[in-house]
């Protein structure tokens, strides 16, 4: 969890008309980039499109940005199923938690009367922030008007004077020049790099504003997104508050930093570093920029053995006398593209345990010899491997790796169960041993996923666990049910998964290689009808195809695990026709970060 456990509960009870259609269960949850489904950017923009039909600037603004449609890819479809008259909300009873957010978002709209202002190209306005988009960026209107501009780097309450930099449709982009007044809510941040690199843009907001926001934010894609009528009295007692965790930093158990060889500095550090000849760079990708590299020497939110390989590896990449060079993404030329650094923990001391994965342009163990034998005398490194990206993209996924010290997995533990990770396959990301609950957070959200999950204790149950990764899920309710068919597109995650139910002792458990974004009609034939389907999609959602297959499935329940608000409350527009109670429970894992994890879940009773 950045930052720590966030525990934040949305019980929405739906009622319709069709008392034979499934009970579902939603729950985000992050996924790797090796797992990005492949949907058709048409139909996405056109139900987006009517889902912020009406939807006033700061929510359109907060929902889901244009930029994500480069990764989304959609055909125009029918709209699965039917279309119940309007849906009616009740609350629950039962304790519920909190919801997630990241990827889709459309441009925000004028209110009334603004539609004849437009910002001219670097003009410059004295604005004031209301309130958090998507990804951190600031919502602000132009005075008088209404008309909506974003500034990144911009916070709640906060004055500045911006230049304009962009316009788009019915919105601009500012970039701040200078702040008037500091923001509400301000805290000192404690890294370094916090008001330059992209990924911890809201350090310097207090933790307890960085919840508020977060919370809206997930609160208007339900509304907006996921059509559930907010103007229903129940509505807010559905929105629990969130629990906030013991820590923010040093929770993330997998950073993966860029060799590159154009080094980024932010404009008020030029000057200084103006005779600095070093141009190569080891680090973190400079915010809207693919080819230059913020130089990192410390990461806060990973754990400390992880950095000090970071620091040590700094030290001597850049010796001539070893030869190493970085991959230009221009040329193509060059030997180093990416370092990972993942840390597991040992099973029977508990000690912290840490993977180095170099990826390469090519296989030469020679030339990394040098490092292997610097980092190999930490205590916690077990495992030095070398992945081999021979292609011109960007991927940290190698067509080939190679063991070059040590162990070619590292061992994590939850619910009682013992896995082995390996270098590409999906893991949760968060496995922070938190003292205040006594579990990892990571535990913590598998407990509400079985609790979503209403096993009747017989172990008569068939569970269908898509997008499984290394099986964690899946495995962790395999004791208590019949039987659990896993799907996953990345070969080595579904290794991993089998060695980790043989390794468990776990012999009712099948997993299965297979793109889910590619299903056809004979999908399905291979196993018995579920009881239950866990879906675990990563940022960009579920493909129309499965969606569709899941609402002609009608499994009793189906429970949905997402990193992205958007896409999942997009899914839950599709998913909730016909379906009468609904509830939406979350986990938010990801702080310092515009990331969430939710857990949503509905049902039919």
């Amino acid at each position: 969890m950045p930052n720590g456990l966030l525990l934040n509960g949305l019980r929405i009870f739906l009622a319709g008309e069709l008392p034979k259609m499934p009970s579902i269960a939603l729950a985000f949850l992050p996924s790797s980039s090796t797992r990005r489904p492949s949907v058709k950017t048409e139909h996405f923009a056109v139900s987006l499109a009517t889902a912020f039909h009406s939807m006033p600037p700061i929510a359109a603004a907060a929902a889901i940005p244009a930029r994500s449609f480069k990764f989304i890819t959609t055909a125009l479809s029918p709209r699965p199923l039917l279309r119940l008259r309007r849906l009616r909300f009740t609350t629950a009873a039962a304790p519920a938690a909190a919801p997630s957010f990241e990827d889709p978002t459309p441009p925000p709209q004028q209110q009334a009367g603004s539609t004849s202002y437009f910002p001219k190209r670097n003009q410059t306005l004295e604005l004031e922030c209301e309130s958090l988009a998507y990804k951190g960026k600031g919502v602000c209107k132009a005075s008088g008007t209404g008309f909506v501009l974003l500034c990144d780097r911009a916070l709640p309450g906060e004055r500045f004077v911006g230049r304009v930099t962009r316009k788009k449709g019915s919105y601009a982009e500012v970039t701040k020049l200078r702040t008037i007044s500091p923001h509400w809510d301000i805290v000192d941040a404690p890294c370094e790099y916090a008001s330059y690199c992209g990924g911890c843009k809201t350090q310097n907001l207090s933790y307890e504003a960085q919840v508020r926001a977060k919370e809206q934010q997930v609160r208007e894609l339900i509304i907006h997104v996921g059509k559930f009528p907010s103007n229903d009295p129940e509505f807010p007692a559905m929105m629990k508050p969130i629990v906030p965790c013991d820590v923010q930093f040093h929770y993330r158990n997998k950073m993966e930093f860029s060799f590159g060889s154009q080094r980024w500095l932010p404009r008020e550090l030029f000057e200084e570093n103006r005779d600095d000849t070093e141009k190569h760079a080891l680090g973190l990708h400079a915010p809207g920029f693919f080819d230059k590299v913020l130089n990192v020497n410390k990461c806060l939110l990973q754990s400390d053995p992880a950095n000090k390989v970071l620091a040590a590896i700094q030290e001597c990449w850049r010796d001539p006398q070893l030869g190493l060079s970085p991959y230009d993404v221009h040329s193509h030329a060059g030997f180093l593209k990416h370092l990972m650094l993942r840390t597991g923990r040992d099973i029977e001391t508990g000690q912290l345990e840490v993977m180095v994965n170099f990826v390469t342009s090519s296989y030469k163990p020679e030339l990394l010899k040098p490092l292997v034998e610097k980092i190999s005398s930490f205590p916690e490194v077990v495992s030095v491997v070398n992945n081999v990206n021979t292609s011109v993209g960007n991927s940290s996924a190698g067509e080939e790796e190679h063991t070059l010290y040590g162990r070619s997995t590292i061992t994590e533990t939850l619910r009682g169960l013992t896995f082995q990770i390996s270098a590409n396959s999906f893991f949760q990301t968060n496995t922070w041993q938190s003292l205040r609950l006594g579990a990892l957070q990571a535990e913590v959200l598998y407990k509400l996923i079985e609790e979503c999950a209403g096993l009747r204790g017989n172990g008569s149950e068939i569970v269908l666990d898509l997008f499984c990764g290394t099986g964690t899920i899946g495995l962790t309710l395999a004791r208590r049910v019949r039987h659990v068919y896993g799907y996953e597109v990345v070969a080595q995650a579904i290794s991993d998964a089998r060695l980790n139910a043989k390794l468990n002792g776990i012999s009712n458990a099948t997993f299965i290689q297979g793109d889910l974004n590619k299903i056809d009609k004979n999908f399905g034939s291979n196993f018995p009808k579920p009881d239950i389907v866990i879906s675990d999609p990563n940022r960009p959602g579920m493909h129309l195809k499965l969606i569709k297959f899941l609402l002609k499935l009608k499994a009793q329940r189906i429970i949905y695990v997402s990193c992205n608000p958007a896409t999942c409350a997009r899914d839950l527009e599709y998913l909730c026709h016909g379906v009468r109670e609904q509830n939406i429970e979350g986990l938010l894992v990801f702080f310092q970060l515009q990331n969430y994890e939710d857990l949503s879940q509905q049902m039919w009773m």
